[in-house]
């Protein structure tokens, strides 16, 4: 598997979105992969992950991370990045990932170092 960088803030659980596909197919457009949206939390009074690893389908993934902590986060995804936010703050990005094994972590400064990182597996 390529191993490539993914930088998120702070994970809970990947949800995949059907819909789409289902439309598609009953539309006649051509059948692509749905859409996967990966809904992110920080912890809310530590600089962790309460989840280890995230999976996705490869394609178009949309990383959505609520904020409950009083500490900044963000959720950035190679050269893209979702904005800082504060408590109560959602920090969203969009992005296209092939099949892989991507590290995602908190690009505030110190709260990868402090263990706010982990890994999306995109299949």
């Amino acid at each position: 598997m390529r191993s490539k960088k993914l930088t998120a803030a702070v994970a809970v659980a990947a949800v995949a979105v059907g819909g789409a596909a289902a439309t598609q197919a009953a539309s006649g457009a051509p059948n692509r992969p749905a859409a996967t949206t990966v809904k992110l939390k920080a912890a809310k009074s530590s600089l962790a992950f309460n989840v280890k690893r995230l999976h996705a389908k490869h394609g178009k993934i949309t990383l959505k991370m609520g904020n409950p902590s009083s500490f900044p986060h963000a959720i950035p995804v190679g050269s893209k990045k979702g904005k800082t936010v504060n408590k109560g703050g959602t920090s969203t990005v969009t992005v296209s990932l092939k099949k892989g094994t991507y590290t995602f972590y908190c690009p505030v400064p110190g709260h990868r170092a402090a263990g706010m990182k982990g890994k999306l597996i995109v299949s």
